[in-house]
């Protein structure tokens, strides 16, 4: 069986294709990492009771 061999336009697409997914997969981490950071530091002893109001 013969396989025809890539063409140049597909191995860029595939080079840029590879670059947006990395670039996609850092935002989402950043995101993620970001998120995780302000969850754990959230403090409640300042959050208001249900039922009370602030002062």
């Amino acid at each position: 069986m013969f396989f025809r061999e890539e063409h140049e336009l597909h191995k860029r697409r595939w080079g840029r294709n590879l670059g947006l997914g990395l670039v996609l997969a850092g935002f989402v981490a950043l995101v993620f990492g970001l998120t995780v950071v302000k969850v754990t530091q959230l403090d409640f002893s300042d959050a208001p009771v249900a039922g009370q109001e602030a002062e």
